[in-house]
């Protein structure tokens, strides 16, 4: 596949992430570029979806695969007062790259298109002079709609 240019800039994450950690501009530059390959890759039809479509979902991406160690990408963290424990179950433990059904449905992926197939060939059937098909009846006398060829004389 092709490459693509970055779909969102370093200054459009910050703006989307109030807590974006400091001195992880590097970083969050190359997931950024990362991250607009993995979605045309994902959803080749993400091509079509509006940048500004595209600039909201690959910051969600990269907040969301740099989040893996903070205390908001946690499923569930649990606490105790006894022998002082604490259970934390990240989301997305090793910050890989997804897309939620909502954005591959923003980006263009499953909508339906109508489309037909010919099921059978379009031979032209010879009817019977007397046919009353020639003589503007909806229906064939002869069985040349049944058979193929004037099964009736």
């Amino acid at each position: 596949m092709a490459e693509v240019t970055q779909f969102a800039t370093l200054a459009e994450l910050i703006e989307r992430w109030p807590d974006f950690p400091a001195g992880a501009e590097d970083h969050a530059n190359v997931l950024l570029a990362d991250a607009s390959q993995f979605i045309v890759d994902t959803v080749p039809s993400a091509l079509t979806a509006s940048a500004s479509t595209l600039r909201r979902i690959v910051c969600a991406v990269v907040k969301r695969a740099m989040a893996s160690g903070d205390m908001a990408g946690n499923e569930s963290v649990q606490y105790g007062t006894g022998p002082f424990q604490m259970t934390a179950k990240p989301t997305n433990p090793h910050g890989d790259f997804y897309l939620t059904k909502q954005e591959r449905r923003a980006l263009g992926e499953g909508r339906q298109t109508a489309f037909g197939v010919q099921i059978a060939s379009f031979c032209a059937v010879v009817h019977r002079p007397w046919c009353n098909l020639n003589f503007g009846a909806l229906d064939c006398s002869c069985g040349a709609d049944i058979a193929g060829v004037p099964i009736y004389e």
